[in-house]
């Protein structure tokens, strides 16, 4: 993955960001390239190269009009994965994704005796700070200027381990999660939370690229009906970016939501994931 997908995706999100913020307007295409300072025509050619669509197509899957479609087909695929006993597992691509929880005394260790690597990586959605273990990753964060309090977040869960930067390890691991070519491969994530916290999140990886819920919606497929806010509360806290994809969690009414990595970058992955899920070509 490389530098310039990271410098395609902030002129991306400052596209979002003003559609977002003139949505009742209804901007058309010349109005946002004159927003964020390009010509509809390279506007045209930047969204082709980093989503591989049209403009024209990838704001057709901000609309909410979209999000309720996705939701309603959404709803009985979700409940049949969890149904099945699939939870614990998922697939991104090609990449089969595992998990495993840490065990309180493990918590209550701190990161003694641990070796925690981490490392900045460019990815299609931005600086990524990661960190991992021997045992798998445990973080995976989005970066705009909070380098800082990212950091802070990851070494307060590892507050006894042995800290090794290695930004070539990250680079490695971001290339395994957006690679320029799918290709087998394998990837084992250490979870931290609770009981709930890891029934929510191993839900989660039952959902698709492309594929968005609502709380309800995963508050059911967990057996947990009336849980919705208990449910909220597990999605907001989940600190592995993409992997487990909280950010496919929207608001019934088809509105985003928030989103620990910003509003306008939730927005960016669901359009990337339903183009590159759905493969359509452009008319």
């Amino acid at each position: 993955m490389s530098d310039q997908s990271t410098q395609q995706y902030t002129t991306v999100a400052a596209a979002i960001r003003y559609i977002r913020n003139h949505a009742q307007n209804q901007p058309e295409l010349a109005e946002i390239a004159a927003a964020v300072q390009l010509s509809e025509y390279h506007l045209q050619r930047l969204f082709s190269a980093w989503a591989g669509i049209s403009p024209k197509r990838f704001l057709q899957y901000l609309t909410k009009e979209h999000a309720l479609n996705a939701l309603k087909a959404s709803s009985d695929s979700l409940t049949a994965a969890y149904d099945a006993g699939l939870s614990g597992g998922g697939r991104l691509h090609d990449l089969m994704i595992s998990c495993e929880a840490m065990t309180p005394g493990e918590i209550k260790a701190a990161g003694s005796g641990v070796e925690l690597h981490y490392g900045l990586a460019p990815s299609p959605f931005g600086l990524v700070l990661a960190g991992w273990t021997r045992r798998g990753l445990c973080y995976l964060a989005f970066l705009d200027e909070d380098l800082t309090e990212r950091s802070a977040e990851l070494l307060q869960q590892w507050p006894n381990a042995t800290v090794i930067a290695d930004d070539a390890g990250a680079l490695a691991l971001l290339e395994k999660i957006f690679p320029s070519t799918p290709q087998p491969g394998k990837l084992h994530l250490l979870l931290r939370g609770t009981n709930f916290q890891i029934k929510v999140w191993e839900a989660l990886l039952d959902t698709r690229p492309g594929q968005l819920c609502s709380y309800s919606q995963l508050a059911a497929a967990t057996g947990s009906p009336k849980a919705q806010r208990a449910i909220g509360s597990a999605v907001a806290a989940n600190i592995i970016g993409y992997l487990i994809p909280c950010h496919r969690v929207i608001r019934e009414s088809g509105e985003s939501g928030n989103y620990r990595w910003s509003p306008e970058r939730k927005l960016a992955i669901h359009s990337w994931e339903y183009a590159h899920a759905t493969q359509q070509p452009d008319p």
